[in-house]
């Protein structure tokens, strides 16, 4: 059985998601702490709780869910999974970072890459890895079905979708990955997003604005 928790972290108030089981493994999304305490907050958390973090992922590459990477990788050792189209934003969020004045250590070590239909596994659980493009050029959502849940980086929120006038982003790309990828999943999956409050599959095909059922 998993286990999701999330901290809110920097300036643009990203959710950063810890996936634990009953065994203490957990795998950590999109760490956004940018600031030491917001580090010193998600290590204490893995410590309190007696978690062992096994694998680093990223929904999609920019500058507000990558910021962490690099403390992740120095302090437990864990290399990047991404989806191979995210490359380019990763590289260069640094350019980002400083154009906000935000400057930071990007990730330095070796990537993996995750591909539609590929499986992430915590012990005996498994999600499934979709392809949601159109908010950046590859985002990636993690789907656990035994679960009814998904975390869903920047695609869709809470009766909102994520932006598409960044580098990489397109509108009728974004619509159709909601359409296609997110709204056949059962109603009662739970959406975890990149910001703001989780929400459900069924409520976002009623009454999300931008894009309907």
């Amino acid at each position: 059985m998993i286990k999701v928790e999330h901290f809110t972290f920097n300036p643009f108030e990203e959710n950063t998601y810890v996936m634990s089981n009953e065994k203490g493994d957990a795998v950590i999304i999109d760490p956004g702490c940018y600031f030491t305490e917001e580090e010193r907050i998600l290590k204490e958390f893995i410590e309190s709780n007696k978690l062992k973090p096994v694998q680093l992922l990223n929904t999609h590459c920019h500058i507000d869910h990558v910021f962490g990477n690099q403390w992740v990788y120095k302090t437990y050792g864990l290399e990047l999974y991404i989806h191979e189209g995210e490359k380019p934003v990763l590289e260069f969020a640094p350019s980002t970072g400083n154009f906000y004045g935000l400057g930071f250590s990007n990730y330095n070590g070796p990537l993996h890459f995750l591909a539609e239909g590929d499986e992430i596994f915590l012990g005996d659980d498994k999600l499934k890895v979709l392809f949601t493009p159109g908010h950046s050029p590859a985002s990636i959502c993690f789907y656990c079905s035994a679960q009814n849940f998904v975390i869903g980086g920047d695609v869709l929120f809470n009766e909102s979708i994520g932006r598409f006038d960044l580098p990489g982003g397109n509108e009728q790309t974004l619509h159709k990955s909601i359409k296609e990828k997110l709204y056949i999943l059962p109603d009662e999956t739970i959406v975890y997003p990149g910001h703001g409050n989780k929400t459900t599959i069924g409520h976002e095909k009623r009454f999300n604005p931008f894009v309907r059922s």
